[in-house]
């Protein structure tokens, strides 16, 4: 999948499969566990998902002025939400994982498919908090693997070809650079997703070779 070949339709089946998945996690944790903190320095578990919330529903009402999604405006949307019910925060993030993908998919310029990427690593991050198997990985990771290639792309990362278990060719990742032949990886896809997002990799298994993982990083 290239950026000349976008599928309108991924970023909305990615949130709504994630939905499925997380959304009855969320609702049978409870409350206290939220104060967690998460592999965002500065975030818990509830702020997570606030922001996440926000950052949707934003979309879907089309609030999307200048300066949306940088941290200033990131840190706004959370403290906005810190006084509101834990249920009320978890049911804006269900309207927004319900009701973003086809805002997403009607821009043909196609800038906020790579919201759906980052909302799916949020919710690994969430799992990953809670004690979940599955963080970085589960059914939607295909999908979110697409979306780390228009990332990764859009990005320019240096050309990356990452052998993953169960594939029979490399994975391409990132923009090729004249006299610089590609890097290369070998790990498993949680690993993976973990580099390109800059996430702790604590006992994680990977043979990183002609990059350093700095220049990996898909966000900030």
């Amino acid at each position: 999948m290239s950026d000349d070949i976008r599928d309108p339709e991924l970023p909305g089946r990615l949130l709504l499969t994630e939905r499925d998945a997380l959304m009855p996690v969320l609702r049978g944790t409870p409350e206290d566990a939220f104060a967690l903190r998460t592999a965002c320095p500065d975030w818990n578990v509830r702020q997570v998902l606030a922001h996440c919330g926000a950052a949707l529903v934003r979309i879907v009402e089309g609030r999307l002025e200048r300066g949306v999604f940088s941290p200033e405006s990131n840190a706004a949307d959370v403290a906005e939400r810190d006084d509101w019910p834990l249920g009320r925060v978890l049911d804006e993030l269900e309207r927004g994982f319900t009701e973003a993908g086809p805002v997403i998919a009607a821009r043909s310029d196609g800038l906020l498919d790579l919201v759906a990427l980052g909302e799916w690593v949020h919710a690994g991050d969430v799992r990953e908090a809670f004690g979940v198997p599955g963080a970085y990985a589960g059914e939607s990771a295909e999908a979110a693997l697409a979306l780390l290639v228009i990332a990764g792309r859009r990005r320019k990362t240096p050309l990356l070809h990452a052998l993953l278990p169960g594939r029979s060719a490399p994975l391409a990742i990132g923009t090729a650079r004249e006299g610089r032949p590609p890097a290369g990886l070998t790990t498993d896809v949680p690993t993976l997703i973990r580099l390109f997002a800059d996430r702790p990799l604590v006992g994680a298994r990977y043979e990183l070779t002609g990059a350093e993982r700095t220049e990996l990083h898909i966000f900030g």
